[in-house]
């Protein structure tokens, strides 16, 4: 086994990319820890939220740095706010909805690959800002979903105000 070598991402530092109307910041990549996992920092606006779906390959956990967010899986769901954990495992479908004006996450997936699914269907980025909204074509994120073994099964949740 190669023994990796330690990583330090200073505050702001990382690969910025605009995906589905939020800024995503790659932190850890799968090629930085062996593919063992991917750390990624993301800020969304209010009444983001992910379609109804399912990861048959990654474990996700959430801390929430700073904001309101609102998480499904199943029959547990709950709103949590700065310096909640959320831990959702694969195969279990969930979703989650920013509530506040923003929202920024720590988000871990194990084992990595999320960060190329974030590249393949976002667009990089060159400063760490909110991109413009810009409408989303829901067949083409289930395709690109599909690719990397996340499922679509429902739409995301309805606005809030």
């Amino acid at each position: 086994m190669t023994l990796q070598s330690p990583t330090l991402v200073a505050r702001g530092d990382g690969e910025h990319f605009h995906f589905l109307n939020n800024l995503f910041t790659a932190k850890l990549t799968g090629e930085q820890t062996n593919g063992e996992m991917t750390v990624m920092e993301f800020l969304a606006p209010k009444n983001f939220g992910p379609p109804l779906h399912r990861h048959d390959i990654e474990d996700e956990l959430f801390y929430v740095i700073d904001g309101e967010i609102w998480f499904s899986s199943g029959d547990v769901e709950g709103v949590h706010s700065d310096g909640a954990v959320v831990w959702l495992p694969r195969g279990r479908p969930h979703t989650f909805q920013v509530r506040s004006e923003t929202a920024r996450v720590l988000q871990v997936s194990t084992p990595a690959q999320f960060e190329r699914f974030v590249a393949a269907l976002g667009t990089p980025a060159s400063t760490a800002t909110l991109p413009e909204p810009q409408d989303i074509d829901p067949g083409h994120v289930a395709e690109v979903c599909a690719q990397f073994s996340i499922q679509v099964l429902g739409p995301p949740p309805e606005p809030i105000n």
